[in-house]
């Protein structure tokens, strides 16, 4: 990934948002041949000069400090995930870290144990590069059978983006798929040099219509709870209020639950996906579970 262009496309596009009246300033009665806030604009509103933030949009600045960045990220009324983002894209890696060797990931047995033991809501374990590492069986149930897939096709943003299955079982498909390509846009960002990741971002772009679009967007976003409705085609609309945790010991790894409501019809629908025997949720990969026989 380019970090200058990656760089200067994200501070444009996070200034272009802004409208002066959002960000305090009085209207100066010059007219806007682009939309949102000027250069010299968000340099003054940063407390640095304009000469300084062009440097630093263009990748020229060598390497602000934290206190410069966090003013920027005021300045533009960045949320978390967007100042964590102006940190990695400005934060230039050691050359170690850049050529360090990035091995298979794997879920520690008492966390497979963990969610073997939530047999009443979905649960999996998603790694870089939103890789699915472990799953139980009520997610497969609701998602996908990831484990009958091969293991480079475990992977959510492949999932929704390229599975057609998705489109029509996972509620409001295209905030959830939009909400994925922010993920991967923040891991980008923090992993400049995986070449996984970018032969992930490369093949996203060839076969999904939207990634150009939503990717470009330069949108990033930590997911830490939201809706998750989803369509099943046997027991039908079911939904979920996620929650996901880092793992202990592994800041790589995150655990995402799917819960429900009490007593719920989508409490009512999971007891029915649980109670069917592990031959009843075998399918093909890829498909949701057929009805019981």
């Amino acid at each position: 990934m380019d970090s200058r262009g990656e760089l200067a496309d994200f501070l444009r596009t996070r200034r272009s948002r802004l409208t002066p009246d959002r960000a305090g300033l009085p209207e100066d009665g010059r007219v806007r041949r682009v939309p949102g806030l000027r250069r010299e604009e968000v340099a003054r509103l940063a407390g640095v000069s304009t000469e300084y933030y062009t440097r630093l949009e263009q990748g020229r600045a060598g390497n602000p400090s934290p206190e410069v960045l966090d003013a920027l990220g005021r300045a533009l009324h960045l949320d978390a995930s967007e100042t964590e983002h102006l940190h990695n894209l400005l934060t230039r890696p050691s050359a170690a870290a850049r050529h360090a060797p990035t091995g298979p990931q794997r879920v520690r047995p008492g966390l497979h144990l963990m969610l073997e033991t939530l047999q009443h809501v979905p649960a999996y374990v998603l790694g870089r590069r939103t890789d699915v590492l472990a799953s139980n069986r009520l997610a497969r149930a609701v998602l996908t059978d990831f484990e009958a897939l091969p293991v480079p096709a475990r992977n959510l943003a492949r999932y929704y983006l390229l599975d057609p299955s998705a489109r029509q079982t996972v509620g409001d498909w295209e905030r959830v798929a939009a909400e994925t390509v922010g993920i991967l846009r923040l891991e980008a960002g923090r992993r400049p040099h995986d070449r996984q990741l970018a032969d992930l971002v490369g093949e996203l772009t060839l076969r999904s219509p939207e990634f150009t679009t939503w990717w470009n967007d330069h949108r990033v976003l930590r997911c830490t709870h939201g809706a998750r409705p989803h369509h099943h085609p046997v027991v039908g609309e079911l939904d979920f209020a996620f929650e996901s945790f880092p793992v202990p010991g592994d800041a790589e790894q995150t655990l995402y639950v799917y819960n429900v409501q009490p007593g719920s019809p989508t409490e009512q629908a999971l007891r029915l996906l649980e109670s069917w025997n592990a031959p009843a949720l075998e399918r093909t990969p890829g498909r949701p579970a057929p009805p019981p026989a």
